[in-house]
């Protein structure tokens, strides 16, 4: 009876036995994406990280998450501000985060560091409006009042109709332009990363 060689292991004498793959990123879900963007401190933490190449300590990060809170440069920080933020981000956020694959938290040597997963998450960001009207609700308005006033002229009623009906379907097309291109600036600006302070200090 022939025995396997001391240095011999039981996955060696199964060569065709598939080895389970440990690079997998998990993805996040729709649901895990909206909340983790729902809370301000989670935005800031994104953000921060988006910009760094390598993982930041969780110092440097709580000190600038506490700084763009109280709009304050970080040697203005009281103490008891940097505590607040770094004991949150320590026991609550990024262990949070963690779980659901957005960032890798090592609590032992307080490094974090954005995963692949969480690049996703500009497809998400771009629906997070901070605006009075929102960009659908100014789109269909825009087609309504586009088709009455097309209409108008067409019919030759009121002052509508001495604007040839070419002439405001001109005038349409190069405002709906300008709107798209508007709209287009305007959702870069809030995208996560996109500068060296988040959209929602910069607009403050």
């Amino acid at each position: 009876m022939s025995k396997a060689s001391p240095g011999t292991s039981r996955e060696q004498l199964s060569p065709d036995e598939p080895e389970p793959s440990t690079s997998e990123q998990p993805s996040l879900s729709r649901d895990e994406t909206f909340e983790m963007l729902s809370n301000r401190r989670r935005r800031y933490i994104i953000h921060y990280l988006q910009d760094e190449d390598a993982a930041a300590t969780l110092s440097d990060l709580s000190e600038q998450v506490a700084a763009w809170e109280n709009d304050i440069d970080i040697a203005a920080l009281s103490a008891s501000e940097r505590k607040t933020v770094y004991t949150s981000l320590q026991q609550f956020h990024l262990p949070k985060m963690d779980e659901t694959g957005a960032v890798e938290f090592d609590q032992r040597a307080g490094e974090v560091e954005l995963t692949d997963a969480a690049e996703e998450l500009d497809l998400y960001l771009e629906v997070v409006d901070r605006y009075d009207i929102p960009w659908s609700f100014y789109y269909i308005a825009f087609s309504a009042v586009g088709a009455i006033l097309v209409t108008f002229s067409w019919l030759h009623i009121g002052p509508f109709g001495t604007v040839p009906y070419a002439g405001w379907t001109v005038f349409l097309l190069v405002s709906l332009f300008v709107s798209a291109l508007s709209h287009y600036v305007l959702t870069r600006r809030m995208r996560l990363g996109a500068g060296e302070t988040p959209p929602e200090v910069d607009d403050a």
